[in-house]
């Protein structure tokens, strides 16, 4: 405890791709009740959001993730077969000349992001440098995002060591950390069955509003997986994309349960987003809801956690 004994609180922001605009709905229910954490850490969009929110952005990023249609998605896309299908440069350009772009050591409050050295497999904790670098290598998802190159290193996604950052936290000195795990319900969750013609001609689907958009994203998320293929059963195979992330589902779940079980927080925070898929980042209002109500579930425990330290 620190010497004023008024318990340091972390919040540990877990990964989960477009699920993460629910950590701005979990940001404002907790000020809402009066909990503001010390210490923030996040894994992968978690780190984004948590970015946001200590470089006093979080109102520019929910306005803007909240405009957010297919075609802007679509519109950050800057396709490789280069260590990844996304580059990532046109978003995180836009984040940088939008958004916080400073210091790490220059922010309100400390922040770290978790990231994933390639060829060691090991942890790496990014709590110095330009805060967008180190976003960008902590979302920097395989198969989608290409790596990052930080110090001789290649880094990756920090949701393959450590998907919700209690460790962290803990690292950074705080009392109490409260986790957001954003993959709570996925391993239930059913592949999405792949959308059926509806009838309509090419030229009455383009007459609608974000066709082309929405286009290029069921292509996406349809995948190679059609091609070459022939189904005497008539059954579909997943799509690659639903592939890729029911696997990082399975994959980060399983190590959540593990990391908390060693690591615990002292409340969790689990937002229901199983049925938003992974790059359904114009789904946010779904999103941000759905972290507002999961703090609402969690309040009572955590109040009584902070009344035991304070009253301790």
């Amino acid at each position: 405890m620190n010497p004023s004994n008024t318990p340091r609180i972390g919040l540990a922001l877990g990964g989960g791709s477009a699920r993460g605009w629910a950590h701005i709905g979990v940001i404002r229910a907790l000020k809402a009740a009066g909990i503001e954490p010390d210490i923030v850490c996040g894994t992968s969009i978690g780190a984004l959001v948590g970015a946001a929110y200590v470089g006093g952005e979080l109102d520019r990023l929910e306005d803007w993730v909240r405009s957010l249609r297919p075609q802007t998605v679509v519109s950050f896309l800057d396709f490789s077969l280069n260590g990844g299908l996304i580059k990532g440069d046109k978003l995180i350009d836009f984040f940088r000349s939008h958004f916080v772009d400073r210091e790490i050591g220059d922010l309100a409050r400390p922040f770290g992001a978790v990231a994933t050295d390639l060829r060691r497999g090991r942890e790496v904790w990014l709590r110095d440098g330009h805060v967008t670098d180190a976003v960008r290598a902590s979302i920097a998802l395989p198969g989608l995002f290409t790596p990052v190159q930080r110090d001789g290193s290649w880094l990756v996604d920090g949701g393959l060591v450590n998907p919700v950052p209690v460790s962290l936290c803990r690292a950074m000195d705080a009392d109490i950390v409260i986790a957001v795990d954003l993959n709570s319900d996925l391993l239930g969750r059913h592949l999405k069955p792949r959308p059926h013609a509806t009838g309509k001609t090419r030229k009455q689907a383009a007459a609608e509003p974000d066709s082309l958009a929405n286009g290029v994203l069921a292509r996406l998320q349809s995948g190679i997986s059609q091609f070459g293929i022939n189904h005497h059963d008539g059954a579909e195979p997943p799509a690659m994309l639903d592939v890729l992330a029911s696997s990082i589902n399975i994959m980060q779940v399983l190590i959540t349960r593990s990391r908390l079980a060693g690591e615990p927080a002292d409340v969790m925070i689990t937002p229901q987003l199983a049925e938003l898929g992974l790059m359904e980042f114009h789904r946010a209002a779904m999103a941000i809801d759905a972290g507002r109500r999961a703090v609402e579930f969690a309040l009572p425990a955590l109040q009584m956690r902070l009344e035991g330290v304070n009253g301790g």
